[in-house]
């Protein structure tokens, strides 16, 4: 039946309760989302057939998510992405923050907006069921400067898309960059190499050893990174694309060509057994593609799913990475009286 569940999804070492919500559209695709950093733990979509199957990657228990996992569906904040050897300037003042990914800081810190447990509440909308998640970041937490008043509403739309609309706002200037950081698969088994990509994006934000953004923009003509072009496989030219070994693969943030001006497709991620297609649209100028380099087969997922490399992809629509650091690049700050507002669907589709 179509709309909202809340359960209990257990309690955290601190004795924090989580709960989870179950969001039901009219045509049965589900969307589970945890107050447990916003995170969404299920996405099921309908394959060729019309049988639904979860595409996102995730655990089958709190006490799994709780232990430590790679950031897996969470919503990442206050910057998601990396910010430069942990620290960046406001007028005459340094503000210095966690190196949870050395040299540099990443996804809001050592405990980011993932890693905290955030009020929900249902909220009415007219296309489809949703759930509102708040979560007050106090001034200093984390080394950032400001309170921070941040929501992310999930709605599961008839049209068959998720939509996550995020807002926020602060009483001093700071720097926000909110992202979701789902791991998809779209034949919920295997690797994603014969999963088929396209970005619209002519150029990247080019990176270092570590990274970092070094400041230059790129053309991804005659690049592993061309999914422009034409779509392509990305076991095609993943073991090119890069990294340190053995966690090779693309980890890297493309400059999109809608470039914040307004909401566009951005990408398709298609699966030919499966015939799922997941279109992503958004206002943001950025999204960072990452091919689950770093997995291992250490973590266990949902079904004793034993997450090896490559496993999933990551398609995290954001701001550039080290945005506060990089003058050239689109601005991050947001300054009181101000509201961070950027929407972002997947839309689960057939090809």
């Amino acid at each position: 039946m179509a709309g909202v569940t809340k359960a209990s999804f257990g309690k955290l070492k601190t004795g924090e309760a989580v709960d989870i919500y179950t969001l039901t559209n009219k045509n049965g695709l589900i969307a589970k989302i945890m107050t447990f950093g916003a995170t969404l733990t299920e996405l099921h979509a309908p394959d060729k057939s019309g049988k639904l199957g979860d595409i996102c990657l995730g655990f089958d228990n709190l006490a799994a998510y709780e232990k430590g996992h790679p950031y897996m569906g969470s919503t990442v904040g206050r910057y998601a992405n990396r910010i430069g050897k942990g620290r960046f300037k406001l007028g005459e003042k340094t503000y210095k923050l966690a190196t949870n990914n050395p040299p540099n800081h990443l996804h809001g810190g050592t405990k980011g907006w993932d890693k905290r447990v955030w009020k929900a509440q249902i909220v009415p909308k007219p296309d489809g069921p949703a759930v509102q998640f708040t979560y007050v970041s106090k001034d200093g937490e984390e080394g950032y400067p400001g309170n921070v008043n941040a929501s992310v509403i999930y709605t599961l739309t008839d049209a068959n898309t998720l939509r996550m609309e995020y807002a926020a706002t602060t009483d001093k200037p700071c720097p926000i960059n909110m992202t979701n950081h789902a791991y998809f698969n779209l034949k919920g088994s295997g690797t994603i190499h014969d999963h088929e990509l396209y970005v619209a994006a002519k150029s990247y934000t080019e990176g270092d050893a570590d990274l970092l953004p070094t400041g230059k923009i790129l053309p991804v003509t005659d690049t592993p990174y061309d999914f422009f072009a034409q779509p392509a496989a990305i076991g095609d030219r993943i073991t090119a694309a890069g990294g340190k070994e053995p966690n090779i693969g693309y980890d890297m943030n493309f400059v999109l060509l809608s470039g914040a001006k307004g909401y566009a497709t951005v990408a398709r991620l298609s699966e030919a057994t499966s015939g799922r297609l997941l279109e992503i649209r958004t206002d943001q100028p950025g999204l960072q593609f990452y091919t689950g380099n770093f997995l291992d087969g250490t973590l266990v997922g949902k079904g004793g799913w034993k997450y090896v490399q490559h496993s999933a992809i990551c398609l995290e629509t954001q701001h550039f990475p080290d945005s506060p650091n990089q003058k050239s690049f689109p601005s991050t700050m947001l300054m009181p009286g101000q509201t961070y507002r950027t929407k972002t669907e997947y839309a689960c589709l057939v090809k």
